[in-house]
């Protein structure tokens, strides 16, 4: 019997324990599982898959809303061992259908990724962006 994932639409309930990734592969200063719990908890929507046999969270993503016209995607992540299954694709259709048919949803992504977003309803744009590194863990003055 094959790998069962079950997909969430809330983070009430997820441990710190669930969260043990990897995640953020590639951030030189990623989030330790306590504040990314944190992220989960403040979004306004969240997408999370679950396996099922051991409840670990190997994906999830999450989106800041105003509920009246826009939402902003900033993060989506799965497991390195569980990408190219459809997990990503499937976590920002439970996302984009918890949000809604908003005016605007917006995911700020690098060019290498606008092709996976394009097949899911996202066209490219134009943005600008301010990142404050030593902020990337969520945590103040470490860098």
């Amino acid at each position: 019997m094959g790998v069962v994932i079950v997909y969430r639409r809330t983070a009430a309930g997820i441990s710190e324990d669930q969260l043990s990734g990897p995640f953020f592969t590639g951030w030189p200063n990623p989030p330790d599982p306590a504040t990314h719990l944190q992220v989960l908890l403040g979004s306004d929507h969240v997408a999370l898959a679950v396996l099922e046999a051991d409840q670990r969270v190997i994906g999830f993503a999450t989106a800041i809303s105003d509920g009246v016209l826009a939402a902003y995607i900033p993060l989506l992540e799965v497991v390195p061992e569980y990408r190219g299954r459809g997990i990503g694709s499937d976590l920002i259709r439970e996302l984009l259908d918890d949000i809604g048919d908003l005016y605007m949803i917006d995911a700020m992504v690098d060019p290498d990724l606008q092709p996976f977003y394009r097949h899911l309803g996202l066209r490219p744009s134009t943005g600008v962006a301010l990142r404050n590194y030593d902020r990337q863990s969520g945590q103040r003055g470490v860098v």
